[in-house]
């Protein structure tokens, strides 16, 4: 699909932006192999000639799209959202699953490793966007020293919505609604528990319960 006509004229950022838009729209639909510089090209309207002056080469420009979709999802993240710490939770689990929805196939490809561009690059990408996800749970509920422990579950607890957001993509047997619902439970069945042995946790969560 060939995107709005944009005008010849642009300043370098603003191309680059427009270049970058493109291309993580196609790899959102399909896989990072079957999408050609002539593709990105095309998609943004541009002469492959113009697209080699920003991007070299089609791992490149694959990593620079995928950071900036990442940058947008992170931004995202920090935008704020009103209501109860928990309700601000559930947003801040929505903007994650709603991002999966819009780019399924490069998320797939890159959390499971099954990319031909795969790289410790790539991965410092996603690992961005996690401690980016901890980070802001963290500061939306006043922790400024998080013990191991809290760090541990806020980490694991990740994880467990990068597993789920997974199985959901390919399965999609659960309302998008009941999902977030259920790993906003899961975060405070996680936190509850190690709140038993963190009186710092324990403090937070009687909290956060108590505006339910």
């Amino acid at each position: 699909m060939t995107l709005v006509r944009t005008p010849r004229r642009m300043a370098p950022e603003q191309r680059r932006q427009h270049l970058l838009a493109a291309a993580i729209e196609l790899y959102g639909r399909r896989p990072y192999e079957q999408v050609s510089i002539d593709d990105i090209a095309a998609a943004a309207d541009v002469s492959r000639a113009l697209l080699y002056r920003y991007f070299s080469s089609p791992a490149e420009i694959y990593l620079a799209s995928l950071r900036f979709a990442a940058d947008g999802l992170i931004a995202r993240f920090a935008a704020p959202c009103e209501g109860t710490l928990l309700e601000q939770l559930r947003s801040l689990i929505g903007e994650f699953i709603a991002f999966a929805e819009a780019h399924e196939t490069a998320f797939v490809a890159l959390l499971r490793g099954g990319s031909v561009v795969a790289t410790a690059e790539t991965g410092a990408v996603v690992d961005d966007v996690r401690r980016h996800a901890v980070a802001e749970i963290l500061s939306r509920t006043g922790v400024t020293d998080p013990t191991p422990l809290a760090l541990l579950t806020l980490n694991c607890w990740t994880a467990v919505v990068e597993g789920t957001t997974l199985t959901w993509l390919q399965e999609r047997n659960l309302p998008r609604a009941e999902l977030e619902d259920w790993l906003v439970d899961q975060l405070v069945a996680m936190v509850s528990v190690t709140a038993a042995r963190d009186p710092a946790v324990a403090k937070v969560v009687t909290e956060a319960i108590s505006q339910r």
